[in-house]
């Protein structure tokens, strides 16, 4: 693995004992309520390896649940995020599943509300570094360390060249791209990393373009 900086080593400033369990904790919950783009009713969290093991002990269950609150990883309300989400009505459950995943720190985070839900997996690499791999059910490489974009579309002729063409209009440079899909001509998602964050106009137009659904940012 490649470090940027001295800082990428030591790890983030945090609340907790492990950047692992902790502070990778929280940016999972934290990507999944970007994603999902509001406070859900309701959280459903499936646990894995070294996270099923230890969650309670080094405090991986009030770091999910304190970034799916929008905690950053320093922010002290961390400690304190299952009572916050009991008073705000977010019912919340964990599971400690046995099944064998490729990586020791795995969460299935599951959330929803009224009008929908959203499931996402996470992992949690080490120095507080994360790695979303699935979400709604597709395969995806999200770092989470730079500006992205998702973009779920129809999987149709001119879709990414209708995204890519109006961010090369706003200057918007692609650091890395890739395309997942379930099946020839059913719905895709485009996974675009970007150099810096868009402004609102931009994310308004890339929502009008051709055979898009859904547009989401996580922003730095």
């Amino acid at each position: 693995m490649k470090y940027k900086s001295v800082f990428d080593i030591i790890g983030p400033v945090m609340i907790g004992p492990s950047s692992s369990h902790t502070a990778g904790a929280a940016r999972i919950g934290r990507a999944a309520r970007t994603l999902f783009g509001r406070q859900p009713e309701w959280v459903e969290i499936y646990l894995y390896g070294s996270f099923a093991k230890t969650y309670r002990g080094h405090g991986t269950d009030v770091a999910i649940i304190g970034g799916i609150l929008d905690y950053d990883t320093d922010d002290t309300r961390i400690q304190n995020s299952l009572i916050t989400a009991k008073e705000k009505g977010i019912k919340v459950r964990f599971h400690e599943d046995e099944a064998s995943t490729e990586h020791p720190n795995t969460a299935r985070v599951k959330i929803g509300d009224k009008e929908g839900n959203m499931e996402l997996v996470g992992i949690s690499i080490g120095g507080g570094k994360v790695e979303i791999t699935e979400l709604n059910g597709f395969e995806l490489h999200l770092s989470g360390n730079h500006p992205a974009i998702l973009v779920m579309h129809n999987d149709r002729f001119g879709a990414i060249a209708s995204i890519t063409q109006i961010l090369a209009k706003h200057e918007v440079n692609i650091g890395r791209m890739e395309v997942s899909r379930k099946d020839v001509g059913k719905e895709a998602i485009m996974i675009i990393e970007i150099d810096q964050n868009i402004d609102e106009h931009v994310e308004e137009e890339l929502k009008r373009a051709d055979h898009i659904l859904q547009i989401a940012k996580i922003v730095e």
